[in-house]
């Protein structure tokens, strides 16, 4: 499918960090109805992933030619404290989309992630099996199994460690450090033993829409070039903000912070992007070309500190 200003785009969960990436690549070339519970900006409409009725008829109202489904409880330890909520956002949403996209015979993008996967090898491609250990985990993949078992056009974009959104809207890795470099904090402890593949926003919207023209089915890690640990990302993005004489960062394990980050975690998340690669539709860039990239936000927010 070609995508042109006639054809539409429904867009649920919108309002994250990943949402304001696909609206900007999408809305070029298409019409588009970004939706979320969140409404945090003036192109974003009401709509609850999690209530069939209501989603139905925003979806049915706009008539869409594709469906994208961005919505999901990222954050893990809320996952594990409210296991209900996260399988009706990230399972049962996921179902919901997937039995509209059938009902109006349309293609269908879900976002899956790295974190099914258990750790139990170093790397993992698109075709090796996900064994997922938190609830987030295995609520995204209930997801990820209904779309795959039972929407008819389907596309499964697996995501790694997430990063873009700026200040705002990044709840992830690259924000959680930024937030206390900004607080005056001149030691970070982070830890090196949790290994994964970067994924820049603007990047991975790029992607997903040179797959949504691709009319080439099924499930994909779409991931940046490149692994490394958060350690590697924190020294990184320091480096980046110019602060690699200020900032001393620590090395820690996973145990360090096992009362505030107690949803377990796969020690390796690595993805490859065999299919993307060998399809033609891999658009990702190194990782550290992406963070310097993203880089230059927190720069200016920086920068407006110091003129404050």
């Amino acid at each position: 499918m070609r995508l042109t200003k006639n054809h539409r785009v429904y867009i649920s969960g919108c309002a994250g960090m990943l949402g304001d990436a696909v609206y900007s690549e999408f809305s070029k070339i298409a019409m588009v109805k970004a939706t979320d519970i969140n409404l945090n900006e003036e192109w974003i409409a009401f709509s609850d992933i999690r209530d069939y009725c209501q989603m139905r008829q925003s979806v049915l109202d706009f008539a869409p030619d594709i469906i994208l489904n961005l919505a999901a409880i990222t954050d893990m330890e809320k996952c594990e404290l409210e296991p209900d909520n996260a399988y009706l956002t990230n399972a049962l949403g996921a179902e919901n989309l997937g039995l509209l996209a059938n009902e109006l015979d349309v293609p269908y993008i879900y976002i899956s992630t790295a974190g099914i996967f258990g750790g139990e090898q170093e790397v993992f491609s698109d075709f090796d099996i996900p064994c997922p250990s938190s609830v987030y985990a295995k609520s995204k993949f209930a997801g990820e199994m209904f779309v795959r078992e039972h929407v008819r056009k389907y596309y499964v974009v697996r995501a790694g460690w997430m990063m873009g959104g700026g200040p705002r809207k990044d709840k992830k890795f690259v924000n959680k450090i930024y937030k206390q470099i900004k607080a005056g904090a001149t030691q970070l402890n982070v830890v090196d033993d949790k290994l994964g593949t970067p994924t820049y926003t603007h990047d991975f919207a790029k992607g997903l829409l040179k797959l949504a023209q691709s009319d080439l089915y099924g499930v994909y890690n779409q991931v940046c070039d490149g692994a490394c640990s958060r350690y590697e990302v924190a020294l990184e993005f320091v480096r980046l903000l110019g602060l690699d004489g200020v900032i001393t960062i620590n090395k820690v394990s996973s145990e360090f912070f096992k009362n505030q980050y107690f949803a377990p975690r796969p020690r390796s998340e690595k993805l490859i992007a065999m299919k993307l690669r060998s399809r033609g539709l891999y658009v990702m860039r190194d990782w550290k070309t992406s963070l310097s990239e993203y880089a230059k936000l927190y720069l200016h927010d920086l920068s407006k500190l110091v003129t404050v």
